[in-house]
């Protein structure tokens, strides 16, 4: 099995296909989690707009708590995949059972406060009158669920980067189906409304979260989870979190943007346009999944081969990714120009909504294809385990540019909402371009190549180090 994934082995793009192709369809399941959610909580009879607007509220604090995931499974997996490509199996365990243990330890303390300061949180993210008792409902029970929540999504790019494709797209499989069989029974037939969807999301990450656990301690694995490397380690924490700040600070300035957004959205448009935000985020999330699945793909493909000197084929990971990236960015922005009404028409009917959301919408797609170049390069940077670059350029787009773009436009020449929407295409091109370009110049031209055959291993390991900046 060891040799079946080896990455420094075969066509890279088939490489990379081979892992992107079952992460892609496990990301669209998985994506049915929330999606499916918003679009039955969105024809809740005679509070669909409302409950929407509701749950949209929560989404900022939820991706707030899936941060953390990101903080130990995005900055574990990518030292793990270095790891055994250098033939160091014992780290790369060590790394995996120390992300386990901190996913575990985080999850419990994240529970904890989010259920004690459960109504100031609501209410700081966002939540009216009229929409706290939905977003209070809602949240309460899907704070219960955070253990489940982080395991599912903290572990499952471990198996991603032992080369498990398939069994990492069932982890995922498993909840999401369940959950989408769920949610109509216990928003409709129980009557439970968002309390209902809540449910059936948390038993939902707990059928993923058990199906891991299941496999990682099982005889099919690479890398086994074993008590005695589920354990504290401060020197391991300190590489997993100094790497995973940037998964950790993508979901925190998302979560930061979400807050902003809906702040100023209530203030220049009320609920109404909250809830298109909450509509439009959804679209996002689903066209962005290919994109995200060939990075998840690429990743791998990318940490393995630079550890084991495979300079060339690190390089032709990059090519790889970032054509694939730019032909689908593209195609996709064409289909939501073209046909944004029958995109909002999967969340709601809502005559106002649509009308309302049709030219939001367009405004904010207005240069989606520019977001290939920061898929390319901040993926490169975190597949290289470099930390640093890879945080900056997480925080470049969002918290220096659209933060700050989202509270000045609306007040700029009577913008009002249509500022908050121009935000997002300003930073798609500024933040893409700056973090492409620095990728490019300060690492890919610097990687050299290499054949990866004889004795020039420890040339080119050091040629592969030569790249830092």
């Amino acid at each position: 099995m060891e040799s079946t994934n080896d990455f420094s082995k075969g066509s890279v793009g088939g490489n990379i296909t081979r892992l992107a192709l079952p992460i892609i369809l496990a990301e669209f399941i998985n994506i049915l989690y929330n999606v499916v959610d918003r679009i039955f909580i969105g024809r809740i009879p005679g509070a669909g707009t409302l409950a929407l607007t509701g749950v949209g509220v929560c989404f900022p604090l939820i991706t707030m708590l899936s941060g953390f995931a990101g903080l130990y499974g995005t900055g574990g997996a990518p030292l793990c995949s270095i790891a055994r490509g250098r033939k160091d199996l014992k780290r790369a365990s060590d790394l995996m059972g120390v992300s386990f243990f901190l996913l575990v330890v985080t999850s419990l303390v994240l529970t904890g406060i989010t259920e004690v300061f459960l109504y100031p949180l609501v209410k700081a993210f966002g939540a009216s009158a009229a929409t706290l008792p939905y977003a209070a409902g809602y949240m309460r029970i899907y704070a219960a669920g955070t253990l489940f929540v982080c395991v599912s999504l903290g572990m499952n790019p471990f198996i991603n980067s032992m080369g498990f494709g398939n069994v990492a797209m069932m982890t995922i499989a498993i909840g999401a189906v369940l959950n989408i069989v769920l949610d109509p029974l216990f928003i409709f037939t129980f009557g439970m409304g968002v309390e209902g969807a809540a449910w059936a999301t948390v038993i939902s990450q707990a059928a993923s979260a058990f199906w891991i656990f299941k496999f990682l301690t099982g005889k099919k694995t690479i890398l086994r989870l074993e008590r005695s490397t589920v354990r504290f380690d401060a020197k391991l924490t300190k590489e997993i979190c100094a790497l995973g700040l940037t998964g950790f600070i993508v979901n925190f300035t998302n979560s930061s943007v979400q807050l902003v957004c809906n702040r100023m959205l209530s203030v220049f448009g009320g609920d109404l346009y909250i809830a298109i935000m909450t509509v439009i985020n959804s679209i996002r999330t689903v066209i962005s999944l290919p994109v995200t699945g060939i990075s998840s793909g690429a990743q791998p493909v990318i940490g393995f081969n630079f550890g084991a000197g495979r300079n060339d084929r690190v390089k032709e990971a990059i090519r790889f990714q970032t054509w694939f990236s730019l032909i689908v960015t593209t195609a996709e922005w064409a289909s939501v120009m073209l046909f944004s009404g029958p995109w909002i028409r999967l969340f709601t009917s809502d005559p106002d909504l649509l009308d309302k959301g049709i030219p939001a919408m367009r405004l904010y797609f207005l240069c989606f294809f520019m977001m290939t170049f920061q898929f390319a390069g901040q993926n490169t940077f975190t597949g290289l385990g470099k930390a640093k670059q890879a945080i900056f350029f997480s925080m470049f787009r969002k918290l220096i540019i659209v933060v700050p773009l989202t509270v000045i436009l609306p007040r700029v020449g009577g913008l009002g909402v249509n500022g908050v929407f121009l935000a997002e295409p300003i930073s798609d091109i500024v933040g893409g371009l700056a973090c492409f370009l620095t990728m490019y110049f300060t690492v890919y031209r610097k990687l050299g190549d290499s054949d990866g055959e004889g004795g020039n291993g420890e040339r080119r390991k050091n040629d592969g180090n030569s790249c830092d900046s």
